[in-house]
């Protein structure tokens, strides 16, 4: 999830001043060194200690911001965990007062959330050789949508594959502006129920619709996504409609570009319905207008954030959908929903004209009702687009034909093992430790069908020791960086959720987390891809529960995943920890999906996804549907 844009200020001429911080700030980093304290947090959180947001006077001038004293560096101290002494103390007390200014210098400049960093994350360990050769798509052969054309525009249409409209409005049994039609009657049917639409975009959509059609009568035909409606997460910039990013605070926010990925589709002849909801800046299902539910379940929340483009797949609203996941964001309301997703490897699908949360993480990719949908949606948005400098020239060659038997598969043997509970378990953690044992047969019985397909498993297991949770931080550090200003101002307080979890509470730790700390963390992660790296040197794909360690560790190196649905609970499952409405514990119950995960090696998603679509042809769980009546 990244845009890229100028800076709002124009800062040609480097004040004396700001070139004096700057010499300051490295002659304080030198005392720093001196005193041993090179590898701590303590300057930055001395530096959040003493950010409180600058009042106005009487004369509407900003004030001072306090004095640094000794008292407020034996605070950060304790806060950084370490010690030291008055002398010490004294010595600091001018270098981080200067390196303070610097700090509120660079923050004068506002720069935008469109701005990345000077640093470019790049997955790929040295002697990893790239394919290039983009070759043509090879679909599936033609389905028989006989029965799906005599249905007319039904609810059965509206549950069917892009594979299958695509050749509907290719034969023009159907056409592209009844499609968009229906799709939009249904958006707003079921929006009031389920809160997946934050702007429907109807007039450009029945306009596009309107041209494709006249396109295919004319003999041009574009590809499988021609004609076909489709919905963005509302962090894809829309020229002339507005990208709220599901946050209070920026209901009207509008830019004049659309994002690459919105030019790529409409290039491709898709045609944009609505801009769906999300959590409020790529957190969760709550926005701020409501909280997007589950269509097989309106008391749960959709999970997020990528919460509307999930649930509107899910329910038919829309042909597919664009979600971002930068921690679990395409997979976690993927398996909420029973729908299909894409999690592309980092730098494959440009982030451009897309808000950012964490510049070395976000990922922009497909959510759809089947694995070979995900892969035609993937095979129009991949590949460098001259502007994000993260995106590599790798090929996404979809194949359907692929002989995906002769892929070394893997699975996490430890995640397939009964769970353990504690002794002094609590009741919440008893619970949940029940919902794991019955959800645990569907992920034991998924790997029954992949060696009845033939699939030769072998067990792997996660490397050990290398903390992968407890490189989180770089992601709320980023966060923090990329809505600095919603935090100085105090404007964060506009956002809908406030608890210890929600970003307002997390940008704030964040601010304590030190620039040294953050780089330390970073080399950790190094370590990290070199583990990984070693284990997909023995299988192409792993297979795993959507949840546990895999999740957090593959998004840190940037490994793709393709989640697919795995089965309904039955009416045996336990009941949720908690069924009131909305409630995060409100998880799980009869009738609600599970969901079953295939990684890969970098820049691999298309042989996972033809793993992936051969498990989802011998189950056939993505074809059942949410009632929604």
């Amino acid at each position: 999830m990244r845009g890229w844009g100028k800076v709002e200020c124009n800062n040609a001429g480097m004040s004396d001043s700001t070139v004096l911080f700057a010499a300051s700030r490295r002659r304080f980093l030198g005392v720093c060194s001196a005193l041993g304290l090179g590898q701590t947090l303590l300057p930055g959180v001395l530096w959040g200690m003493t950010q409180v947001p600058a009042a106005k006077g009487g004369d509407g001038k900003a004030q001072e911001l306090p004095k640094i004293t000794p008292e407020m560096i034996d605070a950060a101290a304790v806060i950084a965990g370490i010690s030291l002494t008055a002398e010490q103390k004294t010595m600091m007390l001018e270098g981080l007062t200067k390196q303070r200014d610097s700090v509120m210098t660079i923050r004068s400049m506002k720069l935008a959330n469109s701005v990345p960093p000077a640093f470019v994350f790049d997955p790929v360990l040295p002697g990893m050789m790239l394919d290039t050769e983009r070759k043509p798509v090879r679909m599936s052969a033609a389905p028989d949508v006989s029965k799906l054309a005599s249905a007319g525009v039904s609810d059965v249409l509206a549950f069917a594959s892009v594979r299958e409209l695509a050749e509907l409005v290719k034969t023009r049994k159907l056409t592209s502006v009844d499609l968009t039609k229906m799709y939009m009657e249904r958006l707003k049917k079921y929006d009031p129920r389920l809160h997946f639409v934050i702007t429907l975009t109807e007039e450009r959509a029945l306009k596009q619709a309107s041209e494709v059609d006249a396109e295919i009568a004319a003999g041009r035909y574009r590809g499988p996504l021609h004609g076909i409606p489709w919905g963005a997460k509302d962090l894809l910039a829309v020229k002339g409609y507005r990208t709220t990013w599901g946050a209070a605070g920026f209901e009207e926010q509008q830019f004049d570009y659309d994002a690459t990925v919105v030019q790529r589709l409409d290039a491709a002849g898709a045609v944009l319905v609505a801009k769906l909801t999300m959590g409020a800046l790529a957190q969760g299902d709550l926005w701020f207008g409501a909280r997007t539910r589950s269509p097989w379940n309106a008391k749960q929340g959709s999970s997020g954030s990528s919460a509307g483009s999930a649930s509107a797949v899910s329910a038919g609203c829309v042909g597919f959908a664009i979600g971002t996941e930068t921690l679990g964001s395409i997979s976690s309301p993927s398996t909420r929903c029973g729908v299909t997703g894409l999690r592309p490897t980092f730098g494959f699908v440009p982030r451009t004209g897309a808000m950012a949360l964490s510049w070395t993480m976000d990922k922009i990719g497909p959510i759809c009702r089947s694995v070979e949908d995900c892969a035609l949606v993937m095979s129009a948005i991949y590949g460098p687009d001259g502007q994000d400098r993260t995106v590599k020239n790798a090929a996404f060659n979809w194949d359907a034909e692929f002989d995906w038997k002769t892929l070394r598969v893997g699975y996490l043997k430890e995640e397939f093992d009964p769970p353990k509970l504690e002794a002094n378990a609590t009741p919440e953690q008893k619970r949940g430790h029940e919902r794991q044992v019955y959800d645990l047969r569907y992920g034991v019985a998924a790997l029954g069908t992949l060696k009845k397909m033939g699939v030769k498993l072998t067990a792997v297991a996660m490397p050990k020791g290398y903390h992968f949770g407890d490189l989180t931080p770089l992601l709320e550090a980023e966060a923090a960086a990329a809505f600095d200003e919603l935090t100085t101002s105090g404007r964060d307080r506009l956002l809908t959720g406030q608890k210890s979890f929600d970003w307002p509470n997390q940008f704030r730790i964040a601010r304590f987390y030190s620039a040294v700390d953050y780089v330390q963390a970073q080399r950790a992660r190094m370590l990290a891809m070199e583990a990984m790296a070693k284990v997909f040197a023995d299988v192409d794909v792993i297979v795993t529960p959507s949840g546990g360690a895999q999740l957090t560790a593959t998004n840190l190196t940037g490994h793709p995943a393709v989640i697919v649905p795995n089965g309904m609970r039955g009416d045996d499952a336990p009941k949720p920890e908690s069924e009131e409405d909305g409630a995060r514990e409100n998880v799980g119950g009869p009738g609600t999906p599970v969901s079953l995960t295939f990684l890969g090696g970098l820049y691999s998603d298309a042989r996972v996804a033809a793993l992936a679509r051969a498990y989802q042809e011998s189950t056939g769980f993505h074809l059942v549907h949410p009632k929604l009546g």
